[in-house]
């Protein structure tokens, strides 16, 4: 049985610019100070288009999906 993806976010490397959130809303929402905060690590296959999106578009690269 093959594992699935997760998604991670490397809070050093990011700023807060909320693309994450704006992409995948329904994993990633943001804190009152606008930084990222994941409602779930496990991205499912429906999802996982726009989660490499939203990996592929972060400004800081603190987004990854393996």
């Amino acid at each position: 049985m093959a594992e699935g993806f997760h998604i991670y976010i490397n809070p050093i490397a990011c700023e807060g610019h909320g693309i994450c959130a704006e992409l995948l809303p329904e994993l990633i929402e943001l804190d009152e100070w606008g930084f990222p905060i994941l409602m779930s690590k496990e991205v499912p296959t429906s999802l996982l288009g726009h989660a490499r999106r939203a990996e592929r578009l972060c400004p800081t690269l603190a987004l990854l999906i393996k």
